[in-house]
């Protein structure tokens, strides 16, 4: 298709200013030299597909040290090299993943391996182009989230916001726990749509973007991150 021809669903929908949104309580957009190193790869259209995933995964790891800024910890001493216990610490909380499908698979591997036991679990969205409107094709949720106290939704682009608010609202059928929102970059009309989705959510993003283009893009942003990771375009 053609630009000519291209559906334009964001034409004449206003959004929210970025000043406006990066304020906000509830958002945080990491800085970090090393951060901004990896978002410079991320945006750079020559990055290879490898080196994009390895990146992305980078930059998770920075994400998930935030979110995890505030989680309680509990005693647990280890032995030690000196014949005598050493005191150490665990997570007090029982942490557990959501990746938006497909994007969201490239945020788990330091899930994995910072978080070994953390269950993961997926919720497959589509976006319709045309509209914008997101429909949920998969869901691979827990029967009970009992054994879950903070739930980490992983999305590499937070555009319209609309596929990440349609698995935060199936998920809050049955989760009242905290939930913070991981992403590699916003735009101020998604991080609202989110903030207005949903009074306790957190966002956590490696970078704000200025806006939506009339297909709903985030701009400047990164293409699209799933089409990047597999090496699909």
């Amino acid at each position: 298709m053609d630009g000519t021809h291209a559906p334009a669903p964001m034409r004449g929908r206003s959004q929210p200013a970025r000043a406006e949104i990066a304020q906000h309580p509830r958002l945080t957009v990491l800085e970090h030299p090393l951060l901004a190193t990896q978002v410079t790869l991320l945006r750079d259209i020559r990055t290879p597909a490898p080196e994009f995933t390895r990146a992305i995964e980078e930059v998770t790891r920075f994400l998930l040290w935030a979110a995890l800024a505030d989680t309680a910890t509990a005693p647990m001493p280890v032995p030690g090299h000196s014949g005598t216990p050493v005191p150490g610490h665990r997570l007090a909380e029982r942490v557990a993943a959501l990746a938006i499908l497909r994007a969201g698979l490239g945020m788990l591997e330091p899930i994995r391996n910072l978080l070994p036991s953390a269950p993961l679990y997926q919720i497959g969205v589509r976006r319709d182009e045309a509209t914008l409107q997101p429909s949920v094709y998969y869901t691979n949720l827990p029967e009970s989230y009992a054994e879950i106290d903070h739930l980490l939704l992983l999305d590499p682009m937070l555009a319209t916001g609309g596929s990440l608010r349609a698995a935060l609202e199936i998920v809050r059928e049955g989760y009242h726990g905290r939930v913070s929102a991981l992403g590699i970059i916003g735009a101020p009309l998604g991080v609202q749509t989110m903030l207005d989705a949903d009074p306790e959510v957190r966002i956590f993003l490696a970078a704000l973007d200025d806006h939506l283009n009339d297909r709903g893009f985030i701009i400047p942003g990164l293409g699209d991150a799933g089409d990047r990771i597999f090496g699909t375009l």
